[in-house]
């Protein structure tokens, strides 16, 4: 029976890493494509964009003419065909520009230009048994007459709708001049429209031509490529003062930029060279603190010039376009995810808003769908261990945070930062909780009386039984708020303690002659510690404020701040070190002390005899004889710690962040699962990430107590079997 259910203890263990890890396994799996159909429109030649539903059923391409035809995903049948214009009637297209969500800009012959949006929407008809269909309508957002100056250049118009009625338009003429159009679309209080516009001419502070443009999904930044490497940004923000913010020198060997866009949050900017190299860029703040463009990634290298760039709506992605095919990147985290279309001659591409397919059209007028399988396209070795530089911060960085209120937000997932808060707070622990506990053990095994070791062991090992949120209760609400005010008096106590029982001690020994002190001295050694101990403390307490007030001008947290650089956090590692301290103190003290008494008495009895002395005889006899249990207890102690939850969730500030300062707080990764589980989506990427924390809990026990055991079995073939 017994060895049944050691066998059923470890294969029970052994499930549960395997179930752990069955959950967070999913994140490091490569992303799949599978073609899902292939279909050949009517005139390849004229057909100038194309795009899909998210539910990949409904296909669209628009040609030359405006014509916009709707097409069966499965079996290339035509479903519907709508005609576009332009302002000032019908007439040819030029170019169409694809960018958000199904949104397309569309250049006409005479200049004009039109923003227009395809919106697909599922409906159950009740005629047919509550059938669902997809139904797909052309909604135009903006329209922009031709301008002043005539009709741009090619596939370089630019235009933006943003919510809240400005549209946007950028030219760019053969002589490197660009134009700005701004115009803002209002109702007034009869509820008409009123119509407002603005035109500028950009500053242009190059040395090469104008090769590639992006602008922002709200209108309000551009910037430009030119073909002697260069990238300038202006903000537009201003309707009547448009700025260009800087010119720089992207890259020293002058190669020429191809295809320019602003990824998912306009934040980030990817750049594609005629070397086929697709970087990103953002500004990042200087010493002076002005923010300037910096190369931040570099993705993929394409065999030949990259010809466009594309952004996903759902996240980081970047899709690049060459004549090597496509390729799908995430962006923080450097990944490459996918290749598409190699050796297909792809002309043109577009992907769905959810990011689950893409259409992309051949020079042989094929038509192909795929779809896409990237769960977790953000994480990687370098983002869950690694230094990472994120959007809006100045270097790269270990960070955690999980959630945000914006739409565009990027979650970081590094675990750095919890393992560090993790063990940052056992040692912290350790550091209280193994002195205290071997010396008690150490005084209870051979120094106390029989009557008073089988009165305090017991009481010790009934602290074991106070449940930790009883613990972490105490130490937030009691502990952390008491502390913060007597600061000054806790830093004194940490001075006058050891001097006062130094003193104590030098005292005793000049009174132990006396025949009273002797019979005290035997066991009860503690009657005479206790009050010198609780007297320095009152000492400290009643000195601290004066001394706070004498060298800290009375505020000792606005010195460390000021003086220091340190920020005290009433939530921090001194309430870790006497909280969980109190919570690992029990186990070290009982296997220390069962170790200590279990040395046969005839070891102690042999070294008394020859005239060693009691401490003589504990510090060169029974400590090495008992030093496995020991050893042992310490260890466990230091996997109880690793694996508290409540404690730590209940007295830091579960801030994930890496300092190893007692006054700050940390978040270890138990607290963190405890926190984040319960908003994280079923198998979403944090959710697979807080398994994996569980997953690497499970193996720093694991070796801690591999390791302890190795440590045990060779200090138990030293110093022999006890």
């Amino acid at each position: 029976m017994i060895t049944i259910g050691g066998m059923l203890i470890i294969f029970s263990v052994i499930l549960i890493l395997v179930l752990i890890a069955r959950v967070s396994l999913p994140l490091f799996l490569s992303p799949q494509a599978e073609l899902y159909a292939t279909n050949r429109p009517v005139d390849a030649a004229g057909i100038k964009a194309v795009g899909m539903d998210e539910y990949l059923e409904t296909g669209y391409f628009i040609d030359t003419a405006g014509e916009v035809r709707f097409f069966n995903i499965a079996d290339g049948s035509e479903l519907d065909r709508s005609r576009l214009t332009g302002p000032d009637g019908e007439q040819a297209l030029v170019s169409v520009q694809s960018y958000g969500r199904l949104n397309h800009v569309l250049l006409w012959k005479d200049g004009s230009l039109t923003v227009e949006q395809v919106k697909f929407s599922p409906f159950f008809d009740l005629a047919d048994n509550n059938r669902r269909r997809i139904v797909h309508q052309l909604v135009q957002r903006a329209a922009f007459p031709v301008p002043a100056a005539g009709r741009p250049l090619q596939a370089l118009a630019l235009a933006r709708v943003n919510d809240d009625g400005r549209q946007t338009r950028v030219n760019l003429y053969p002589d490197n001049r660009l134009q700005l159009q701004i115009r803002a679309v209002t109702e007034n209080l009869l509820g008409e429209e009123e119509v407002s516009s603005a035109e500028h001419e950009l500053e242009v502070n190059a040395l090469g031509r104008i090769t590639a443009l992006a602008l922002s999904n709200d209108g309000l930044q551009l910037y430009a490529g030119t073909d002697q490497g260069e990238l300038l940004r202006w903000d537009l923000s201003d309707d009547e003062e448009p700025s260009l913010l800087e010119t720089l020198q992207a890259f020293t060997d002058r190669r020429a930029i191809t295809a320019l866009a602003l990824v998912f949050g306009d934040v980030s900017l990817a750049v594609g060279d005629d070397k086929g190299q697709v970087s990103t860029w953002f500004p990042v703040r200087d010493e002076a603190g002005v923010r300037k463009l910096t190369r931040i990634h570099n993705l993929s290298n394409h065999a030949g010039p990259v010809r466009s760039l594309s952004p996903s709506t759902r996240d980081k992605t970047v899709i690049s376009s060459a004549a090597d095919g496509l390729t799908l990147d995430y962006m923080t985290s450097e990944r490459f995810l996918l290749a598409l279309g190699v050796g297909d001659k792809l002309q043109n591409y577009n992907m769905t808003t959810r990011g689950n397919a893409l259409i992309a059209l051949t020079a042989d007028g094929r038509l192909l769908s795929w779809k896409l399988d990237i769960p977790h396209p953000e994480i990687s070795l370098k983002t869950l261990f690694g230094k990472v530089w994120y959007e809006g911060y100045d270097e790269p960085t270990y960070a955690w945070q999980s959630s945000s209120a914006s739409d565009d937000y990027e979650p970081k997932l590094s675990l750095t930062p919890l393992i560090y808060g993790t063990l940052k707070g056992t040692f912290y622990a350790m550091l209280f909780a193994v002195p205290l506990a071997i010396f008690a053990a150490i005084y209870t095994s051979q120094f106390a009386r029989p009557r008073l070791r089988e009165g305090i062991k017991p009481a010790v090992e009934i602290m074991a039984a106070i449940p930790t949120v009883i613990i972490g209760f105490l130490a937030a609400l009691w502990l952390a708020p008491l502390i913060e005010r007597s600061l000054g008096s806790l830093f004194l106590s940490l001075i006058l303690v050891p001097a006062a029982l130094m003193l104590s001690i030098l005292l005793w020994q000049a009174m132990r002659k006396f025949e009273p002190l002797k019979r005290v001295e035997r066991g009860f050694e503690f009657i005479a510690v206790a009050p010198v101990v609780i007297m320095a403390i009152a000492i400290a307490a009643l000195l601290g404020p004066g001394m706070e007030n004498w060298l800290f001008a009375g505020d000792l947290k606005q010195w460390l701040f000021t003086e220091m650089g340190t920020r005290y956090d009433p939530r921090n590692c001194i309430i870790i070190a006497f909280a969980m301290g109190f919570a690992v103190i029990p186990i070290i003290f009982t296997i220390a002390e069962d170790a200590l008494s279990n040395v046969p008495a005839s070891l102690k009895a042999a070294s008394l005899a020859l005239g060693a002395s009691r401490w003589q005889t504990v510090w060169r006899v029974i400590l090495p004889s008992a030093s496995p249990g020991i050893f042992a207890g310490t260890m466990i102690g230091f996997g109880r710690a690793v694996g508290e939850t409540m404690i730590v969730l209940m007295a830091t500030g579960n801030t994930a962040i890496m300092d190893l300062s007692i006054f700050n707080g940390m978040r270890p990764l138990s607290a963190n699962i405890a926190v984040e589980i319960p908003e994280a989506p079923v198998d979403g990427t944090l959710y697979r990430t807080l398994f994996l924390s569980a997953v690497i809990l499970f193996v720093m026990t694991f070796i801690v107590n591999t390791v302890a055991e190795i440590v045990r079995q060779r200090l138990r073939a030293k110093y022999g079997r006890f």
